[in-house]
C-alpha cells in the first residue's frame, strides 16, 4: 500500500476476507499481510503470503511482535504511566525488583501495545534471548494439545526454558482447572529459575473470578499496574501522535479538540475512528471539518455519546472543593460553599441539556435567575482566575472522561 495508514485501513476493514479469499484458492497459505510500501523507489506489493508450515520449519511459538507496537509509539499519560513505566522497567533494566508485572484494564486500552513492545525492547537488549509470547487461550490449547500427544515434556521446557514469558488475556483460563495446574507451575518455575514473567487480563486479580486462589496470591508477588480509560489529555495527545503517521491528512485543532471529546470508549476505537476520517477524506477529496467527522462517524458518536447528570457534577464538584455534596443545595451562602455551587450551576449549564429552571430545582429549588447569574459570574471570573479557570478544565475532563 502508498501508506501505512491504507495499509492499516484495509487490514482493520478486509483483513479477514482477504486471508479467506486466498485460502480458499491457495490452502497452503496461512496468513496474509498488508504492509505499507517501503521508502525505496519501487513499488511494494500489496500482499505478502507466509509461507505454510508445511514448505517451512518455523518454531510455532516464536513471537512475531507488531513492528508498530514500540515503547516509542506509546502515548503515556495518567492514565497508563504506572503500568507502560513498569513495562518498560522490565523489558531493559538487568534486574527488576518486582515479578511478575501484571497489566490489566479494559479493552481497547493499549495491554497488548504493551505486551509487544516488551518483547522488542527485551530482544534489543538480549540479542539471541528466548522469548515466549502467546495469549492465556493458546496456552491450553497448546497444553491440551500437548496431553493428548503425550508431549507434555516438550510443551513445559519450551515454555519453562524462555528468558521472558508474555502471557495475554489470562481471565481466559479461568474455570479450566487442568490448565491452571499447568499454568501455576510454569509461573513458579519461570520466576523461581529469575526469568522475567508478564501476564494482561482485562480485570484485576482480586475480581478474577474462576482462577486458583494460589496463582492469585503468585500475581500479588509481583507488581499489578492498571491501566484506566484514557482522559481527555491522553486522548487529545494520541490523536496528535496518530496524525503524524497519517500523510497527507490535516486535522484542524477544533477537530481534535471535538474527537477527543466525543470518542471516548477506547483507545482502540479513537484509533479506528482515525483511519476512517482519513480514509473518507482521501476518497472524497473534502476538508476535515467538524462537520464532516460527524457525518463520517455518526455512529461511532451516538455509542459514545454518554449523558452526564446533575448529580455527578454535584458529587464530582464537592468532592474537588472538599464540602459536602448537601451544600449544593443548601441556602449556605459562605463564599467556601457558594462558589463551588456556582461552578457546579456552570458546569450544569455547560455539560447537559437542561434547561435553567430545570438546573434551579437540582440545586435546592433555587429561580432560575440564580442560575444565570451563577453562570456569567463563573465566566466572568475565568477570563481572570487562572485557578478557577484550570479547575473548570479539570471538572469538565473528569466529567467527561
Amino acid at each position: 500500500m502508498p501508506s501505512q495508514f491504507m495499509a492499516d485501513w484495509v487490514r482493520s476493514h478486509f483483513g479477514e476476507r482477504l486471508t479467506l479469499a486466498w485460502k480458499t484458492v491457495l490452502p497452503v497459505v496461512r496468513n496474509v499481510r498488508v504492509i505499507a510500501a517501503a521508502d525505496a523507489p519501487r513499488p511494494a506489493p500489496l500482499l505478502i503470503l507466509e509461507e505454510s508450515p508445511a514448505l517451512t520449519e518455523r518454531d510455532p511459538s516464536a513471537p512475531n511482535f507488531d513492528p508498530r507496537y514500540r515503547f516509542e509509539t506509546f502515548i503515556v499519560g495518567k492514565a497508563n504511566e504506572v503500568a507502560a513505566t513498569a513495562a518498560r522497567t522490565l523489558a531493559t533494566s538487568p534486574t527488576v525488583s518486582f515479578n511478575p508485572l501484571f497489566i490489566h484494564g479494559g479493552t481497547g486500552r493499549g495491554k497488548t501495545h504493551l505486551l509487544h513492545a516488551i518483547g522488542h525492547a527485551f530482544l534489543a537488549r538480549n540479542r539471541g534471548a528466548r522469548v515466549v509470547s502467546m495469549s492465556a487461550e493458546k496456552f491450553m490449547v497448546e497444553f491440551i494439545r500437548a496431553l493428548k500427544e503425550n508431549d507434555t515434556i516438550g510443551f513445559k521446557q519450551r515454555l519453562r526454558n524462555a528468558d521472558l514469558l508474555l502471557i495475554d488475556d489470562v481471565q481466559f483460563i479461568a474455570g479450566k482447572d487442568s490448565t491452571q495446574e499447568e499454568f501455576f507451575h510454569t509461573m513458579n518455575e519461570i520466576i523461581t529459575a529469575g526469568r522475567r514473567l508478564v501476564i494482561t487480563s482485562d480485570r484485576a486479580p482480586q475480581d478474577l473470578d474462576g482462577i486458583a486462589p494460589r496463582i492469585l496470591s503468585r500475581l500479588s508477588w509481583g507488581l499489578v499496574a492498571d491501566i484506566n480509560s484514557a482522559d481527555y489529555e491522553l486522548r487529545f495527545n494520541i490523536i496528535v501522535s496518530k496524525l503524524e503517521a497519517l500523510p497527507g491528512v490535516e486535522m484542524p485543532r477544533p477537530v481534535i479538540d471535538f474527537l477527543a471529546r466525543r470518542v471516548t470508549s477506547s483507545i482502540r476505537e479513537l484509533e479506528g475512528a482515525l483511519n476512517r476520517i482519513g480514509a473518507y477524506a482521501m476518497m472524497t477529496g473534502r476538508p476535515i471539518d467538524v462537520a464532516f467527522v460527524e457525518e463520517v462517524l455518526a455512529n461511532v458518536l451516538r455509542a459514545n455519546q454518554r449523558r452526564i447528570s446533575i448529580d455527578e457534577i454535584q458529587t464530582q464538584v464537592a468532592e474537588h472543593y472538599r464540602i459536602r455534596k448537601a451544600e449544593m443545595t443548601s441556602a449556605r451562602r459562605a463564599r467556601e460553599v457558594a462558589r463551588p455551587r456556582q461552578v457546579a450551576m456552570y458546569l450544569s449549564k455547560q455539560l447537559t441539556p437542561k434547561s435553567l429552571p430545570d438546573i434551579g430545582r437540582r440545586f435546592g429549588g433555587r429561580d432560575h435567575t440564580t442560575v444565570i447569574h451563577a453562570v456569567r459570574q463563573i465566566e466572568k471570573l475565568r477570563a481572570s482566575d487562572a485557578e478557577l479557570d484550570a479547575d473548570i478544565r479539570l471538572l469538565t475532563r473528569q466529567l467527561e472522561g
